[in-house]
């Protein structure tokens, strides 16, 4: 059985036949190939996990960030104008419909499918560009490179929500799935841009209006960062706190 999130509840089953309908097209339009399986003793790969915190702000982490082989970003989070504390470099984008954003030609487009509608989505992006609207109005089509397309698996998401979270909150924020998986593909992991501000308060980097306590919500915060917190003191990671 394939779970999948939807708006507002816990997991819920994909719906079998128009999964199936779907899987075809999309196999036949994105490659479907294994990444980052190339492990061996002497390979490092730095990878920088960058959320949007605002305890970024006049963090001057930008350089070290892009120093990192693979970075990680979250959503519509930009990098212009931020260059300083963010850095600029973009290796992999986690989006979902709602959350999409044009891309660089060199960014992988990494989908994060909470519903076969997204699937069905991101093959309308690439050739019909006939959907506009999910639960809200989203972009009928993006820049992104065909190429670079990659979809985490929903199972990879349950993984997530069962094993590390223990099934509070809705289902796992955008950053936390990411930094599960840049654990499994990553030799050395960095995290940048997570947790609250300097003030305690929860709130974009780029939008100061967006207030909320870390209980509220679909997403548990209080719940991942200490997962986050028990992974740094394990030596798995290093947190960049900002402030």
């Amino acid at each position: 059985m394939i779970y999948c999130f939807i708006s507002g509840q816990k997991l819920q089953p994909f719906q079998t036949v128009n999964l199936s309908e779907t899987v075809g097209p999309l196999f036949s339009l994105f490659r479907d190939e294994e990444h980052y399986s190339d492990s061996s003793p002497d390979r490092c790969r730095t990878c920088a996990v960058v959320g949007n915190s605002a305890n970024l702000i006049r963090s001057h982490y930008g350089a070290i960030i892009d120093n990192h082989n693979f970075v990680f970003r979250m959503n519509h989070a930009p990098t212009k104008g931020y260059e300083r504390d963010v850095g600029e470099k973009t290796t992999h984008r986690a989006i979902y419909p709602e959350s999409a954003v044009d891309l660089e030609n060199s960014t992988h487009l990494v989908l994060l499918p909470f519903k076969v509608l997204d699937l069905q989505w991101l093959i309308s992006v690439f050739t019909t560009k006939n959907i506009t609207r999910t639960y809200r109005a989203v972009k009928p089509t993006i820049k992104a490179n065909k190429d670079k397309v990659m979809i985490i698996n929903p199972e990879f998401m349950r993984y997530v929500y069962e094993s590390w979270l223990k099934k509070q909150g809705k289902y796992p924020s955008t950053g936390f799935i990411m930094l599960m998986l840049a654990l499994h593909i990553c030799d050395q992991v960095n995290v940048f841009g997570f947790g609250a501000s300097a003030n305690g308060r929860w709130y974009h980097y780029f939008d100061h209006s967006h207030h909320q306590s870390v209980h509220a919500g679909v997403h548990r915060g209080g719940v991942e960062y200490d997962v986050i917190l028990k992974l740094e003191q394990q030596q798995k990671i290093r947190m960049y706190r900002g402030w």
